[in-house]
């Protein structure tokens, strides 16, 4: 890859960091630009684990040293990368076709929460499901669709924790930054071994994920509510927008039944 190509990279890993420290969904940006530079899809997947593994573990490391993390989610993390390792071995056998058609209404529904719901604040509420469970639970669930599928598992992961777990908004985005840090870390193993991923592509993308994962964290500790919520809303409807129009997806279906195409 030339010198230009690799600093390109570098920039959409800049904005997907950003984004995926705040509310999830870079892979939008960063899945079409390594298609761009000519990998193929396996290899684009592979490529953008490494990348996205840099990433979240900057928003880890910028929110760890906020305060911001529970030392009670170190398990959730742990059975978060099991569950991702797991996932990436089934891959062959996935479902991907039943999951790219579900997706998109989970994705809306993630939307509307966080656009309807009441404000939400940094004050912890009693807690339905406590972070030993979501550990034992929701948190190896959610990292095993991340290594068969992926979109959205960061929103999943903060939806949980606010919803059940009770959690503040900026705990609840830091915690899911960790978990997401330990599914990736899980996926990237099994990747790793597979020999898919194109190390100075995925490199030059994380250095620019790694970095603007670190402005996001901090514009999120900053702005709160007010950056966290709309940007949610936004990337899970670009998401579910960008799983609906794909080749086979809902309205790309619905696009050639009505024209004939």
């Amino acid at each position: 890859m030339t010198p230009l190509v690799l600093a390109t990279l570098a920039i959409v890993g800049f904005a997907s960091g950003f984004v995926d420290a705040i509310a999830g969904g870079g892979g939008l940006l960063t899945l079409p630009a390594l298609a761009l530079a000519g990998l193929d899809p396996v290899a684009a997947v592979a490529t953008n684990k490494l990348a996205s593994t840099f990433g979240s573990g900057s928003a880890t490391l910028s929110f760890w040293r906020a305060g911001k993390i529970e030392a009670a989610m170190a398990p959730a993390a742990l059975t978060a990368a099991s569950g991702a390792a797991l996932g990436a071995l089934a891959l062959p056998w996935a479902p991907r076709a039943a999951l790219a058609e579900a997706l998109p209404v989970v994705l809306i529904a993630v939307a509307f929460y966080f656009a309807f719901a009441p404000p939400l604040s940094e004050a912890r509420r009693p807690a339905r499901l406590s972070l030993g469970g979501f550990a034992a639970t929701l948190a190896p669930a959610i990292g095993f669709y991340d290594g068969v599928f992926g979109p959205g598992a960061g929103s999943f992961y903060m939806v949980a924790l606010v919803v059940l777990g009770g959690l503040g908004l900026t705990r609840a985005m830091a915690g899911a930054r960790f978990a997401n840090f330990g599914s990736n870390i899980g996926s990237l193993a099994v990747y790793a071994a597979s020999g898919h991923i194109l190390v100075p592509a995925g490199l030059a993308m994380g250095a620019g994920a790694f970095l603007g994962a670190r402005v996001g964290a901090h514009a999120a500790l900053r702005a709160g509510a007010r950056l966290v919520r709309p940007l949610i809303v936004v990337m899970s409807c670009a998401m579910a927008a960008k799983l609906m129009s794909a080749p086979g997806g809902l309205m790309a279906r619905a696009w050639s039944f009505s024209f004939g195409g």
